[in-house]
């Protein structure tokens, strides 16, 4: 078997323990499966607690007792036994997590592929039809578990039949089985929906203001929730690249959230509603409409008009999980309205988990510009397949153990998170330690300066999103252009432009808008800006593309090198999975390098002061 097929659990060799109904004895059983698989011996209690999600791990006398209500215990035996393997302190105080709904995204079809999925196929699904292995589901509950993840979407967001019957009673049986693999775990089961369906199934119309359309549903609901009694709830991708939703009958998404949200409440279930909503139809004349200020407009005036079990998932920048963007707006309004943010572990944008990219540096950063704007829950795209290792890239695994963590503690936490991944799956100390941890560190850096320049988006390839394309977008639909000129690089998002930066608070919006004071990684977001600007170092923007574009080449060799000093520090399955990976990332950046030095150098004319090699 794969070295690293148990990720951060090692010592968790064999089958899942038998699950009887009974929490307490289920954890019990995974305390004595984990200690074993250790090769230790310890004097743990347990004791169970009215508190569902928290635990505390205290010392006593003879041992230590590990307590907490159903999942909170298991939560609690996953983080001792962690502890106990890494060397760490395990005594831990009472602890709660950060966010109430901790959830997956799976882009899953029942075709057996993944959407924006980089690990192999689904482990879920062949064929249009659920084929799973039962151990695999349970081995992967139980990874969820161990970081603290309760809730996951089966299913693409962009739901493709025969995906659209899961809430119907053709394929509802399976969701119950599969359901069931789950529920030992506390993870529970969101189900992405395609809001047409009404209009495909008995009726002509989806409209979420009939009466008929409205029976519908609550009929449904009660079907789904008879057999799947403890579903989280639905998840809906409405009016966005050409998926159907409420504007298609004059209705505003509080009108069509609140459809689906009634009945949904009625048995203890949520909504999810992504706000991933713009015109992917733009006319790339039009200077006007700025795709990133689509979200914002689309949903801050209905503020107060959502059900409380109505929950906005927002991404975490404006525009689609690109390597730089500031937070989206829309985390700062609609006080009334109960919102998730969104981020995406798939590496879509930041290399398809083959170009190494570990991603709490940028998290780190998400949460501190949201700040006391916080919101309630938190989700994630995942980045699982059915790869034996789970994530394509061994080193992909830290960003999935990542983001758990940080779900839970409500802080990234990079370097602490690291160290103790590394701990957990390779067991490396002193100099082996420090070279991997490093690595970890570094490469947002290093990807960063080699791909797009100072939050200029959208130069990957137009088909995949891997690679680059600096003006694959430029006279397409999706509002997503560069506008690039002799003279100027970057868009105006100020009140002299398109007027973005003004949908922030005041505070937020002035260090935007004032070109002195914007964060120099995001100036050519919001600004448009002469090849010659000079910036804070007095270097120029074009040179500052150079050096960054030549540095960023250098430092993917950089990681090739460090992590060829780690062979014979990890399994051989692991070092040759990282380098055949790493050596792809060095020939990827070269091209970065080359070909975004040469669009803007054909555009400027304007030579590299250090005489590097620039194509004409």
């Amino acid at each position: 078997m794969y070295q690293t097929e148990f990720a951060w659990l090692p010592f968790f060799k064999g089958a899942v323990s038998a699950y009887g109904g009974d929490k307490l004895a289920f954890a019990q059983a995974e305390l004595t499966l984990g200690l074993d698989g250790l090769g230790k011996k310890a004097n743990v209690s347990l004791e169970q607690t009215a508190d569902g999600d928290g635990y505390a791990i205290l010392k006593t006398a003879v041992g230590y007792t590990i307590s907490g209500g159903d999942t909170g215990l298991l939560y609690g035996v996953y983080a001792f036994l962690m502890k106990m393997h890494a060397g760490q302190e395990i005594e831990t105080p009472p602890t709660n997590p950060a966010f109430s709904l901790r959830m997956l995204n799976h882009w899953d079809n029942m075709t057996g592929q993944i959407e924006r999925g980089y690990s192999g196929n689904t482990f879920f699904y062949k064929d249009n039809r659920f084929c799973y292995d039962e151990n695999r589901i349970r081995r992967y509950a139980r990874m969820l578990c161990s970081i603290g993840i309760n809730c996951i979407s089966i299913n693409n967001v962009n739901v493709h039949a025969p995906a659209d019957e899961m809430v119907l009673p053709s394929l509802l049986p399976e969701v119950k089985k599969l359901a069931a693999l789950f529920r030992p775990f506390g993870v529970r089961l969101l189900l992405a929906i395609d809001y047409s369906l009404p209009a495909r199934h008995g009726l002509t119309t989806a409209d979420p203001l009939d009466r008929e359309v409205q029976a519908w549903w609550e009929k449904t609901i009660d079907q789904v929730y008879a057999e799947v009694p403890d579903l989280v709830g639905f998840l809906v991708k409405a009016d966005s690249e050409n998926r159907p939703g409420p504007y298609m009958y004059g209705r505003n998404h509080a009108e069509g959230a609140g459809l689906l949200s009634k009945p949904l409440k009625k048995r203890g279930g949520v909504l999810v509603w992504r706000c991933f909503v713009y015109n992917c139809k733009q006319d790339w004349r039009d200077t006007a409409t700025d795709r990133p200020k689509a979200a914002y407009d689309n949903y801050a005036h209905l503020d107060g008009q959502f059900d409380d079990n109505v929950i906005l998932q927002v991404k975490n920048g404006p525009f689609d999980f690109q390597v730089r963007e500031p937070i989206t707006p829309l985390f700062y309004t609609m006080p009334k309205t109960v919102k998730a943010l969104e981020v995406q572990i798939a590496q879509e944008y930041t290399g398809h988990q083959i170009d190494l990219f570990y991603m709490p540096p940028q998290w780190e950063e998400y949460l501190a510009q949201i700040g006391d704007a916080r919101p309630k829950h938190i989700c994630a795209v995942t980045n699982t397949g059915d790869d034996e290792n789970w994530t394509g890239h061994d080193l992909a695994q830290a960003n999935l153990y990542g983001f758990g963590r940080m779900a839970w503690t409500g802080k990234a936490e990079p370097k602490e998170t690291a160290e103790t991944w590394i701990e957990l799956t390779f067991g490396l100390k002193g100099k082996a330690m420090e070279t991997l941890l490093n690595m970890l560190l570094v490469s947002r850096d290093a990807y960063e300066k080699y791909t797009a320049p100072l939050g200029v988006c959208w130069m990957v390839r137009t088909q995949g999103h891997y690679g680059v394309q600096p003006e694959g977008y430029e006279y397409t639909p999706w509002g997503t252009y560069l506008r690039t000129t002799h003279t100027h690089l970057g868009l105006d998002r100020t009140k002299t432009g398109t007027g973005y930066a003004l949908q922030y608070p005041d505070a937020i919006r002035d260090a935007y808008v004032n070109v002195d004071t914007c964060d120099e990684k995001l100036l050519l977001f919001f600004h448009r800006l002469p090849f010659t600007y000079r910036m804070k170092d007095g270097r120029t923007i074009i040179q500052r593309i150079y050096d960054d574009h030549f540095e960023g080449a250098e430092m993917a060799e950089g990681l090739l090198a460090a992590w060829k000093t780690l062979k014979g520090d990890v399994p051989e399955a692991s070092y040759e999975n990282v380098l055949e990976r790493l050596e792809r990332q060095v020939v990827n950046a070269k091209e970065w390098r080359d070909v975004v030095n040469t669009y803007y150098h054909r555009y400027c004319l304007i030579a590299d002061e250090k005489g590097r090699k620039i194509y004409d």
